[in-house]
């Protein structure tokens, strides 16, 4: 192996990813925070009166989008902890590394899904 192959990320370049994922987690979790109040507060729109059959349509149209929010948040909970679970390979300088390959995630790739732990050349494989 040539001494020109990086096997990890440098320590200025593993900061820079912290910084951003860190943005990531932040903007994650004031998402969240909407998601989780919107369906908390879905319960009185003031349609008590309104007809029955529009509160009825109400109704139906309230508890998809209650459904919708829990499934956002759901994925939203589990965006966040990918992302702390990427701090964690920071802290062990083991971030952006394949775990199929061994081989450094591209760069671009990581700054577009910054919790990625495949390359696409991995991820290609599992198809």
């Amino acid at each position: 192996m040539s001494n020109d192959t990086k096997v990890r990320y440098s320590d200025k370049e593993l900061e820079e990813f912290r910084k951003l994922i860190e943005e990531k987690i932040e903007k994650a979790q004031k998402h969240l925070e909407l998601l989780r109040s919107s369906y908390m507060n879905d319960g009185n729109n003031g349609t008590d009166d309104t007809s029955p059959t529009f509160k009825a349509f109400e109704e139906g149209s309230e508890t998809m989008s209650k459904e919708a929010n829990t499934q956002l948040a759901i994925r939203q909970e589990k965006f966040i902890r990918d992302l702390k679970n990427a701090l964690l390979r920071i802290e062990n300088k083991t971030y952006g590394i394949c775990r199929v390959t061994g081989k450094l995630i591209n760069k671009e790739r990581l700054k577009l899904v910054p919790h990625a732990t495949l390359s696409i050349e991995a991820k290609n494989m599992q198809k």
